[in-house]
């Protein structure tokens, strides 16, 4: 395939349209509220009104308000008239009729359905970079990326540009990795392009397993060749001809999707050998982990790639210098390659006017817990944490107020409700003692008890430790014992002094990084919500006038 060949499927698709489509949410999140059989009953009421030359129903990815779920739209082409474009949520298969009747005749009752804004501030809030597509492309069907320019980038990448400029470009977008440590993009893809030549490998992280975070999961199955072809432009650039995916098997869907998209792509010849004409070849393949937690971290995934057990090691060397089999690996998760295509089609200056000075670009957040518009989102780089909480989520139930948002899931710590007009960003996040991580964002409000937050996601590394390195295999057993005495009110200060020892013990002799963020939410729950552990000491030890503050400290 030449690029001739790849506007021209674009063209054709385009003229395939039909008068009205009607798109229906077909994610994991839809899928689980019954869109299927809302799928099914649009097929069969569609045919028997003899609308389907007229109207096309299509299977798309993530709509993003998950909340809503099933969400069907209709477009309508510019050239009719009626009906207005639409967009309605929590459908049942039993208004399949009735959504037809509306389709069929403008004039027909919408009573029953939920409409929903498209305008609302759910979604003009946001900032569409890497879900631009999401919700419009058919994630089964190659022709329908095609159409909205998927591959436009790597031919571009192939023949306009060496490996050096797409490696400077990138660098000069400011990209920073969106997997959680936010290590600058352009310098990880520099470091394994100067690596000597030989064999590399381009590794693409998919295996999101923080509670609550589901941004992977959407981006796959909604938009799969972005994804890929994000991957083909950094094994352009570093030297590599083979990739791999490494994703957890809890994701059945987005597995599917993306063992699809590798065959049409290798079908079309943009991927495989010889791609675009050019002596560039590369191959993908996916690698199903087992849901490990520690799988998460590059050198425990590498070792699951290898065929070994997935826990981490020493470094150096980074995965840079000796990753997959001893050769250089680039390692980058789901919603950084995902970015890669859109930057080098606007350009690097264009990419770094979103954002602040030192995060460039936009962040995908699953925004979840006490909040009444919950679902996908995608924000510029510094926005308030509020405009997300109040604006775009549509604040807390009636009657609840909030009382803290966790971000950075069991990495991650909780923002008081007096710090929601931080600025979203790696720096101002950090300062507070949370992470962005790969994108978790929960919402709790007045009826939450920060103690057994603590303790759940203490339990949950203590479930999930690999148990290679004693401080974190010990350490997490011994804080969430704590933990669970504290929540009880079986504890005294001393076990809280403990704890704080602890912290500090496992934070910096962990192996991993993992481990070594173990403790942040503990830490971050103390430092604005320490009076809800010491209201619960049994026996009040040592002066308390400071210590049951609830000021940060």
């Amino acid at each position: 395939m030449d690029l001739e060949d790849l506007i021209a499927l674009a063209e054709a698709e385009q003229r395939d349209r039909a008068e009205i489509e009607v798109r229906v949410c077909t994610a994991a999140g839809c899928l689980s509220s019954g869109s299927r059989p809302v799928v099914s009953a649009l097929e069969r009421a569609l045919a028997d009104r003899g609308l389907t030359p007229r109207v096309r129903l299509r299977e798309v990815g993530c709509m993003r308000l998950c909340c809503e779920g099933p969400l069907v739209a209709m477009d309508v082409l510019e050239t009719v008239s009626s009906p207005e474009p639409s967009l309605y949520g929590k459908v049942t298969a039993g208004q399949a009729s009735v959504l037809v009747d509306v389709i069929d005749n403008k004039q027909a009752t919408t009573e029953g359905l939920q409409p929903i804004d498209s305008n609302g501030p759910f979604f003009s809030r946001q900032r569409s970079v890497v879900l631009e597509h999401c919700g419009l492309v058919e994630p089964e069907r190659i022709e329908s990326s095609i159409a909205l320019g998927a591959y436009r980038s790597l031919h571009r990448a192939l023949h306009d540009l060496n490996p050096a400029e797409v490696v400077e470009l990138v660098t000069r977008s400011g990209l920073r990795g969106r997997g959680g440590a936010g290590y600058p993009t352009g310098l990880k893809w520099a470091t394994v392009a100067k690596m000597p030549p030989g064999q590399k490998y381009v590794v693409c992280n998919a295996d999101e397993g923080d509670p609550g975070a589901f941004m992977d999961r959407s981006i796959l199955e909604s938009d799969p060749h972005r994804v890929l072809e994000g991957m083909a432009i950094a094994a352009h650039a570093i030297g590599a001809d083979q990739g791999y995916i490494y994703v957890r098997g809890e994701y059945p869907i987005a597995i599917s999707r993306l063992d699809t998209a590798i065959r049409q792509s290798k079908r079309l010849g943009l991927l495989g050998s010889a791609i675009f004409d050019s002596t560039f070849n590369f191959r993908v393949d996916l690698r199903i982990g087992a849901g490990a937690f520690v799988c998460g971290e590059e050198t425990a995934l590498i070792h699951s790639i290898e065929g070994l057990r997935g826990t981490p090691r020493p470094r150096p060397p980074y995965p840079a210098e000796s990753g997959l089999w001893g050769h250089p690996t680039l390692i980058n998760n789901v919603e950084t390659y995902a970015n890669i295509p859109v930057i080098l089609r606007e350009g690097a200056d264009w990419f770094t006017q979103i954002g602040t000075e030192h995060s460039k670009g936009t962040k995908v957040f699953a925004l979840a817990g006490k909040i009444r518009r919950a679902g996908i989102v995608e924000v510029p780089m510094g926005v308030p944490l509020r405009d997300i909480v109040d604006q775009i989520g549509g604040g807390p139930p009636e009657g609840s107020t909030v009382k803290a948002v966790q971000t950075g899931g069991p990495s991650g710590g909780c923002i008081p409700a007096e710090l929601l007009d931080t600025p979203v960003d790696y720096e101002s996040l950090k300062a507070l003692g949370s992470i962005m991580g790969s994108g978790g964002m929960v919402v709790m409000d007045q009826d939450d008890d920060m103690v057994g937050v603590a303790r759940y996601f203490m339990k949950f590394c203590m479930d999930e430790s690999c148990g290679k390195c004693v401080p974190c295999r010990a350490g997490t057993v011994q804080m969430y014992r704590l933990l669970d005495r504290i929540e009880c009110g079986d504890a005294t200060n001393d076990d809280l002094v403990l704890l704080e020892e602890l912290c500090d013990l496992v934070q910096h002799a962990s192996l991993c990084g993992l481990g070594q963020s173990a403790p942040n939410p503990v830490l971050s729950t103390l430092r604005f919500f320490r009076h809800e552990y010491e209201s619960r000491f049994v026996e009040p030890t040592g002066p308390r006038s400071s210590s049951v503050s609830s000021e940060a400290r």
